[in-house]
């Protein structure tokens, strides 16, 4: 079992203690690392919201989140204990005399201030802790995604935040980054070097990157009609991952190293202008049709019958413009509705220079290198081979399968828990820098403009599908196709 070490003694706050991030990920995250004892006997967890439910009632909802068997009657009392939640308002003064007289006193411990909030709220709570005097040379503030709508948004709010908090006492927070697999994609470029001498244009003939939902909108439909894919997943997921895939190796693991490459691979980027939207973008939305087997609505049922142009779904064929990627597309596709959940980095080498064996041998397929984010993380390389028996020389692709449920027979903290931990020990090698958001947003808005000026209307896919036809022709045109091998069409 691997060894937990304990983090120094902390105050967790969350501002939105009772909405659905809170219920969903962090309360769950607290727990877990509370009953692997990772949380010191005085660390708290202090709940915030406009909400008047108890403490039990919270935890009620947030229990639903926790599988059974990593479940501990006596350590979801001990977790309880150490919980409270303050009905207050973070726009107006009422509530916050208790909550500040729960904080003062223990000043000398780290206090992390976690925005599970709107955006627009960001600056305002800021701004009211410091009116309060509630921030400590130990304080660390977490924003949760999207940070603004556009860069005017972003830049506004990074300011915000930024008049109030030190830049390395703020953790905007991408989930993606604390997964397993997205740790080993690092180690396996850094520790490993095997795959440095063809990790570059010269041997990768694309990259795909795929972050597949077969949940709709739910109950976050007001919220996604104002956002949409773009904005909600490529923004920060998409180019984060492509980020890791594309940055240069770093001197050392350290936050600021790690994410100075990155932004060198944002800032790379190749802009796509107005005239390419239609080649290189694919907007969709989808239609009402079946998810194993069950029939769901559409995007528009969802809405309560609302017309919208907001997509949810988004393909994008993008380059990166240096000189190991000069050249090679990355496309990047997500959406909700689709055939199954699923979220891999798919790295395909160039087809061999000749094929020496005779056409009944079979065809020969690229190499590929498959990094799977969920739902079974691992790591997969595609390799040709043989297929074993008499009958002359028969060839066919075969698997080497890293499962990492089947190599460590541990179970391994999930990405919030992991996530929170790193910002506790004020470790933000896993989250993003002002810079590196600003960067995004100034590749990502052209396309939101454009899209905004084009009166077509996302097309239309029907929902248990891979997205609209016109994604499949947006990485057909260069005689490539996704990667939905063992996925159901």
């Amino acid at each position: 079992m691997a060894t937990v070490v304990p983090v120094s003694s902390f105050d967790f706050v969350v501002f939105g203690g009772t909405g659905d991030l809170a219920v969903r990920k962090l309360l769950p995250a607290l727990y877990l690392r509370d009953r692997d004892k990772q949380l010191t006997a005085d660390s708290r967890i202090l709940l915030v919201s406009r909400s008047k439910e108890s403490v039990a009632e919270i935890a009620e909802r947030a229990r639903a989140h926790i599988p059974d068997d990593l479940f501990d009657d006596g350590a979801w009392k001990s977790f309880l204990d150490r919980t409270q939640h303050f009905a207050l308002d973070a726009a107006h003064d009422a509530g916050w005399a208790e909550f500040e007289n729960a904080l003062k006193p223990r000043s000398d411990v780290v206090r992390v201030f976690y925005l599970a909030t709107a955006p627009d709220l960001f600056g305002p709570i800021s701004a009211r802790l410091k009116t309060h005097e509630l921030i400590t040379p130990n304080s660390r503030i977490v924003l949760e995604k999207p940070i603004g709508r556009d860069l005017a948004s972003a830049r506004a709010i990074n300011e915000a935040v930024g008049a109030v908090f030190a830049e390395h006492q703020i953790f905007r927070i991408d989930h993606y980054l604390g997964k397993e697999t997205v740790q080993n994609l690092l180690a396996l470029r850094f520790a490993n070097s095997l795959f440095e001498s063809l990790w570059n244009r010269g041997s990768v003939d694309h990259v795909q990157i795929t972050v597949a939902e077969s949940i709709g909108v739910g109950t976050r439909a007001g919220y996604y009609d104002k956002s949409g894919a773009l904005r909600d997943m490529v923004q920060n997921h998409l180019l984060q991952l492509l980020c890791l895939v594309a940055m240069e190796p770093p001197t050392q693991m350290h936050q600021d190293t790690v994410r100075d490459e990155k932004l060198k691979v944002l800032r790379a980027l190749k802009p796509i202008t107005p005239d390419q939207l239609g080649a290189c973008t694919v907007r969709g939305q989808y239609r009402a049709g079946a998810i194993d087997g069950a029939g769901v609505p559409g995007y528009i049922e969802d809405l309560g019958g609302a017309v919208s142009r907001t997509e949810t779904f988004v393909a994008i064929r993008a380059e990166v413009e240096t000189w190991r990627w000069g050249g090679v597309p990355f496309y990047l596709r997500t959406g909700k509705r689709l055939a199954e959940r699923t979220s891999e980095i798919v790295i395909q080498f160039r087809p061999v220079p000749h094929n020496i064996f005779a056409a009944d041998a079979g065809p020969i397929q690229p190499n590929r290198l498959i990094i799977r984010l969920q739902p079974n993380e691992g790591i997969e390389l595609q390799l040709m081979s043989k297929d074993p028996g008499p009958g002359g020389m028969r060839i066919k692709p075969t698997n080497l399968n890293l499962s990492f449920a089947e190599a460590f027979k541990i179970r391994y903290a999930d990405a919030y828990e992991r996530l929170l931990m790193d910002v506790v020990r004020g470790n933000s090698t896993l989250f993003m820098r002002r810079d590196e958001v600003e960067a995004a947003w100034t590749w990502i808005e052209p396309i939101l403009e454009g899209w905004t000026r084009d009166d077509a209307p996302p097309k239309p896919y029907q929902a248990g599908t891979w997205g609209p036809a016109a994604s499949i022709a947006l990485i057909e045109r260069d005689g490539r196709t996704w990667d939905d091998d063992g996925h159901d069409d």
